[in-house]
């Protein structure tokens, strides 16, 4: 892949649209599609080239980035779920940025292999502020030379980790989203007992954030729980998911995950009473309530 060549970009969403607009200031040419026509008005304004659909990003780009919801979104859009004739996937490299499971990342490597293409996930570690900062952590696994991926995704990254062959990256990733999600929960129910147990909430901001458990995560999440400012980073129905997703990798690798099974049901419970589109700092409405 030459750095003058086009590469696609298919998902605008939450996380697509930094990611994207990080690529166009570092210079490169992208081509873009994604369900809502506003979000490709945007990104053409910025400087990319509009696609009328997904078979005209794969028809112009061999190198396409996609930044879906989940498995389901992202074998609707290829036309793997019946709805549509399949696209060709024939010398082209698909990069997944989102997150899946590890059968799913599996299968998607399997069936684009098959049709003459190249599978490379590419799970990403960060909510929506690290991203428009370029400051997303990167796990990168996938068959063959990997050096042309990393270099193209280094604008949006502080980090691009490799971790060896497919599913590696996305057992990383599930991983790693494990301790994100604890943690915040484990917050939330700090901050709850903090309020119900008469704790001075400003003490035990400032302990908290000097203290050496902070993190940027703990001081984004506690400020946004005791102001009760729940803007999404990462959104409370996207955490429930990724909680899903872990428990499904634990029980497959026979592995113990309590934290996350209870992170689960807070996480759905938060859902339930209306907070899903809210950051997942909204978590501590489930013990407030």
């Amino acid at each position: 892949m030459d750095d003058a060549d086009p590469v696609g970009f298919i998902g605008l969403g939450h996380m697509g649209e930094p990611i994207a607009l990080n690529l166009l200031r570092a210079g490169r040419r992208l081509v873009v599609w994604t369900r809502r026509a506003e979000r490709v008005r945007e990104l053409t304004s910025a400087g990319a080239e509009g696609a009328a659909d997904v078979g005209e990003v794969l028809d112009r780009c061999e190198v396409v980035l996609l930044m879906l919801a989940d498995a389901a979104a992202l074998e609707e859009v290829l036309g793997w779920d019946g709805s549509a004739f399949a696209h060709s996937l024939a010398g082209r490299t698909l990069v997944n940025l989102g997150t899946v499971s590890t059968t799913s990342a599996s299968a998607f490597h399997e069936r684009v292999r098959e049709a003459g293409g190249r599978y490379v996930e590419a799970p990403v570690s960060g909510s929506r502020v690290p991203a428009q900062r370029g400051e997303l952590v990167v796990m990168l696994a996938g068959d063959g030379d990997l050096d042309p991926v990393e270099r193209l995704l280094a604008p949006t990254s502080s980090a691009v980790v490799r971790c060896g062959d497919v599913p590696a990256a996305t057992a990383t990733k599930l991983s790693v989203n494990a301790f994100l999600v604890s943690l915040v929960t484990s917050l939330a129910e700090s901050v709850h007992l903090a309020e119900r147990s008469g704790v001075d909430l400003d003490v035990l901001h400032r302990v908290l954030d000097s203290g050496p458990m902070a993190s940027a995560v703990s001081r984004l999440r506690l400020a946004a729980m005791l102001e009760r400012d729940y803007a999404p980073q990462t959104a409370i129905d996207d955490v429930a998911r990724n909680c899903r997703l872990v428990l499904e990798l634990a029980e497959s690798a026979g592995a113990a995950a309590p934290m996350a099974r209870q992170s689960h049901e807070l996480y759905s419970r938060a859902s339930t009473l209306g907070f899903g589109a809210d950051d997942m700092a909204a978590v501590v409405e489930a013990l407030r309530r």
